[in-house]
């Protein structure tokens, strides 16, 4: 019996590695899975890499694992934001690496990945600091820079449904990145707002098929 539910968040996080590339779902608060982020520093794993719209803000989720000295490296499209206070402090300290990458080249790295896609070509951040270093091409006229795909060892994302199978659901723009980065990591955990039974969950309504998900795990730890 195919069951993807576990008892704990801690139980739900075993097993991830120092060195991890995680990439971690939400846009600012909204779909940001912090009680799995959180409890990543009792975890343990250091040494991470972590995939992200934003560098985190206030002291809490991401921000929390950063002031813990757990991330060596931060990919994002908006590393200064409103609170994001402990990135600045740390980056300034040189204690933390930065990749800024544009937000939809961000996103479509990932999807290559999940969908096995080699690279593409976009003309974003073409003539720019971004683009230092990397193959360029002039397509019909304009140049176009070479993005590869960005692949995660792990995905942490938030959603509102989810059965044992691991069929997801988000509510509203909860969802953001989490269906990119559930395809584009070899290990995907889901924190959840309820799990339900089998069949409850329209299948016209799902939106990560259960073979993107590895893991499930429900807001304080209650299957």
């Amino acid at each position: 019996m195919i069951d993807k539910r576990f008892a704990s968040i801690e139980k739900a996080l075993a097993g991830i590695q120092d060195g991890s590339v995680i990439l971690v779902g939400g846009f600012g608060n909204a779909g940001s899975p912090i009680p799995l982020l959180e409890a990543l520093i009792d975890q343990g794993a250091t040494d991470l890499t972590i995939v992200s719209n934003n560098a985190g803000e206030g002291d809490f989720g991401l921000a929390a694992l950063m002031k813990a000295g757990r991330i060596s490296k931060i990919i994002c499209s908006y590393p200064r934001s409103s609170g994001s206070v402990i990135f600045e402090e740390l980056y300034g300290q040189g204690k933390i690496d930065l990749e800024v990458v544009p937000q939809g080249t961000l996103s479509e790295r990932m999807r290559a990945a999940g969908a096995g896609i080699g690279g593409f070509y976009t003309p974003t951040s073409a003539g720019t600091l971004l683009a230092k270093g990397k193959e360029t091409r002039e397509i019909e006229g304009k140049l176009h820079v070479l993005e590869l795909p960005l692949k995660g060892d792990v995905a942490l994302i938030k959603a509102d449904l989810a059965d044992r199978w691991g069929n997801l659901t988000y509510n509203k723009s909860a969802r953001n990145f989490g269906p990119t980065m559930a395809m584009a990591a070899d290990l995907t955990i889901a924190q959840v707002r309820q799990i339900v039974d089998l069949g409850e969950i329209s299948p016209e309504l799902v939106v990560t098929p259960s073979i993107f998900v590895d893991r499930v795990v429900k807001e304080g730890g209650q299957t």
